[in-house]
């Protein structure tokens, strides 16, 4: 997340205030920070949050708009011909001054970060919200002119799968990119590699796997589910060094 252009980022955590280098590095303001996982309506504020940078930027473009329409009409000479609401819409400290946007006029690029969130009412009661922010993440805060504000979603889970309170088929559907650390648990290993079975067979799977964990407990496997035509493999130890099966 770190690496990505991202202007935003809204963090659902409990334990998020905890770690105060993640905070800083990932330069996440306090109003876009969520500690209870159990409240489900904090699904509903994200796609507030989103829909309001939308209707900020359509703000931004329309006074822009009337901005200059403004110095054509000064351009003109007329003062008189001006309309009071327009003159009186950029008038400010003596001078016309122009429409101001907080992302200098283009779309912001947001994340929203799950981190610690299994077995909260999130993934439980409210899990048909979250299914839902999952399936139109791209589609939300949509544009009068076309195009949407969207967003990237991120799940930091010590879990893959559950009984109860885990991510759902749904999320795992969608899933476009997963990042995979070693564990203790061969049975959850074999389900990860049952979810990427139209990919790549179970046995290369596990192998895989273990090429890119093996030797330090910080490395992971890097499974890109929408790789660019270029790149010889879906697969990477960490995130720069592909592995061909």
């Amino acid at each position: 997340m770190e690496r990505m252009p991202y202007d935003r980022i809204i963090c659902v955590s409990p334990s998020i205030k905890s770690n105060s280098e993640l905070l800083s590095r990932l330069k996440i303001d306090p109003e876009d920070i969520y500690e209870n996982p159990d409240d489900i309506e904090v699904v509903d504020r994200i796609k507030e949050t989103i829909e309001k940078e939308r209707d900020d930027l359509e703000e931004y473009i329309e006074k822009k708009k009337k901005y200059k329409e403004l110095m054509k009409l000064l351009s003109k000479d007329d003062m008189f011909r001006i309309p009071d609401d327009l003159l009186m819409l950029f008038y400010e400290n003596g001078s016309f001054e122009p429409p101001t946007h907080r992302w200098g006029g283009k779309k912001p690029c947001i994340a929203v970060l799950f981190d610690d969130c299994l077995g909260s009412q999130i993934f439980t009661k409210g899990i048909r919200k979250l299914n839902a922010l999952t399936i139109y993440h791209r589609h939300t805060g949509q544009l009068k002119g076309g195009g949407a504000i969207g967003c990237s979603l991120y799940f930091l889970l010590q879990s893959f799968k559950c009984s109860s309170g885990g991510i759902s088929k749904c999320i795992r559907g969608n899933t476009t990119s997963l990042a995979i650390g070693r564990t203790k648990s061969d049975k959850e290993l074999d389900e990860i590699a049952e979810e990427c079975g139209g990919e790549v067979a179970k046995e290369d799977f596990l192998k895989i796997h273990n090429q890119a964990t093996k030797n330090s407990k910080f490395d992971f496997l890097f499974c890109d589910f929408n790789k660019k035509e270029n790149h010889p493999s879906m697969f990477r130890k960490n995130l720069d060094t592909f592995i061909v099966p």
